[in-house]
């Protein structure tokens, strides 16, 4: 189906390919993994020829098509979400076009000589439309719009109007109408919610052509695999199996590689040793000789890199009281649409609380009542004693002065604290060596959040509210994130669609559900045990 072999590829000074290759087979679901920078996208650009290798071939079954989905969505405006989500599938839209022409053409009187060449070719054009099932085109579309979570509104509103996350879900929507014989989707789950990530992966779980895809959700990732293909210093490394499986194998290889590599570096010692002692002597010379030929013909093992994974450790936060968060009759509303009736809620010292519910729920007003970020209708919100609160918002990434500097915005915040304690808390959220200089402009999305992430935590609150906390961070800053908050002492109020952190943080569950809110003792992973579904009104396989 795909295959790359021995490509290259420089960007610049940067190497991101030596020689690699790979190949995918019909039928196969592959995760694309490596650190950022590695190469992951133009990887996916040199399979769809929008780059070249500078050596090597890249070859695609003949008639093979291939849908890309990437972060880059490009404009859309004008029409619905329905009809642009349509207009990706290519031939079909292109046949309902001309079979309206053909229609108007019929009834033509002007054309009425060639009506028969106008018949036949409308027949052609019909027999290949009902072949390509083009009748049921704008259902299907409508069913994986609503499956990403688009209301019938939304769906039929211009597709221009809509935010950058929503223009995402249309763009990938086009990609899953279209059933490509290959697939590849650079990190479809960002900007998805709970519900829509787990419909994204029972669709793409039927699906029967090639895969490959990249995703910072390791829980949706898993699900999908059975085969991993790393990038490691310019080469493509495959291993069998899903995530896992690899951080095992890979593990293994590592400990073997270190162990040969020590091995050899003992016998290159003693080799030295025997060179350095017997040198002088005249009675010694050919075995001297013979070791130093020796030496030099031996290839020598590079020892395995090592994956710089920096573990951040919380100060202990100041002790709050018993009662955290009081929310007592708490009426909101949005114009005429009621959020909140008469709620009540307690949030006691050290429970963690993550919130779920479907999109238009409620889950960020909750956050914003606590926060103090909106007032209630009606009702009171109070903090409890001895409270310190840290709020992360999508918004709080607006607050950065994008003229400062990473160090500079992390000084500002603590300018009693060591050059040496910014420069590890720098380093912890994945900012080393130089990445400190770079202005706050220039940062991506998941930069920001590390940013605002550590400037929250270096000094900690007793009381985080965080929403959506995860959004654009990649696997390796979420597991750093996951292994402090673990430690973390204080009380947490989260939502989050990332099941790895939810299953891993909460040891509460606040359910908002149109028939009414719940609450449940015991974290994520007792929920769904206990309700058979990983999110509200989701059943398996729904």
């Amino acid at each position: 189906m795909i295959r790359l072999d021995n490509i290259s590829k420089q960007n610049g000074h940067q190497i991101l390919f030596i020689e690699a290759s790979m190949g995918i087979q019909k039928g196969e679901k592959v995760g694309l993994v490596g650190p950022n920078g590695a190469g992951k996208t133009t990887l996916f650009r040199m399979i769809t020829s929008q780059e070249q290798p500078d050596d090597g071939l890249v070859s695609i079954d003949p008639g093979m098509r291939i849908g890309y989905f990437s972060q880059d969505v490009g404009e859309m405006a004008g029409q619905s979400a329905v009809a642009a989500v349509m207009d990706g599938v290519g031939p079909v839209s292109a046949l309902a076009a001309e079979m309206a022409t053909l229609e108007a053409a019929m009834v033509d009187p002007d054309q009425a000589d060639q009506l028969d060449a106008v018949m036949e070719r409308y027949g052609e054009v019909l027999e290949r439309f009902q072949e390509l099932d083009g009748y049921a085109l704008e259902a299907r579309a409508r069913e994986v719009l609503a499956g990403l979570s688009f209301s019938q509104e939304r769906m039929d509103g211009d597709v221009g109007l809509l935010s950058g996350g929503w223009k995402m879900r249309v763009a990938l929507a086009r990609i899953l109408l279209m059933r490509p014989d290959g697939m590849l989707l650079d990190e479809p789950s960002n900007h998805l919610d709970l519900e829509s990530l787990i419909w994204l992966e029972a669709f793409l779980k039927n699906y029967d052509g090639a895969l490959l895809m990249t995703s910072h959700d390791r829980a949706f990732m898993n699900r999908i695999i059975g085969k991993v293909v790393e990038i490691d210093a310019g080469s493509l490394i495959t291993y069998s199996g899903d995530l896992d499986f690899y951080d095992q194998q890979r593990a293994l290889s590592e400990a073997q590689r270190q162990a040969q590599y020590e091995r050899q570096q003992a016998m290159l010692a003693k080799e030295i040793k025997f060179i350095e002692k017997f040198k002088a002597r005249a009675s010694h010379a050919a075995q001297v000789q013979s070791r130093v030929k020796k030496l030099d013909k031996i290839e020598r093992v590079e020892a395995p890199r090592r994956r710089q994974t920096v573990q951040f450790e919380f100060q202990s936060p100041p002790r709050s009281g018993e009662d955290v968060i009081s929310l007592r009759g708490v009426h909101k509303g949005y114009g005429d649409k009621p959020i909140y009736e008469a709620l009540d809620f307690l949030v006691r010292r050290k429970e963690r609380w993550c919130v779920l519910g479907a999109n238009g729920a409620g889950k960020s007003t909750l956050l914003k009542l606590v926060a103090g970020d909106t007032k209630p209708d009606q009702g009171a919100v109070s903090i409890g004693a001895s409270v310190k609160m840290g709020y992360f918002a999508q918004h709080s990434m607006d607050l950065l002065d994008g003229e400062e500097t990473i160090f500079e915005s992390l000084e500002r915040s603590f300018p009693q604290a060591g050059q040496g304690a910014l420069r590890t808390l720098a380093g912890c959220f994945g900012f080393s060596g130089d990445d400190v200089e770079k202005p706050c402009r220039v940062l991506s999305g998941g930069e920001k959040a590390r940013l605002v992430m550590a400037k929250m935590l270096f000094d900690p609150p007793n009381l985080l509210v965080l929403d959506e906390p995860t959004n654009h961070l990649d696997m390796a800053t979420k597991e750093m994130l996951v292994a402090a908050l673990a430690d973390f002492e204080g009380t947490m109020l989260f939502v989050s669609h990332d099941r790895h952190f939810l299953g891993a943080l909460s040891n509460r569950v606040l359910e908002l559900t149109p028939e009414g809110i719940h609450q449940y003792g015991g974290g994520y992973t007792e929920y769904v045990a206990r309700t058979g579904q990983e999110a509200p009104g989701l059943h398996p396989g729904g």
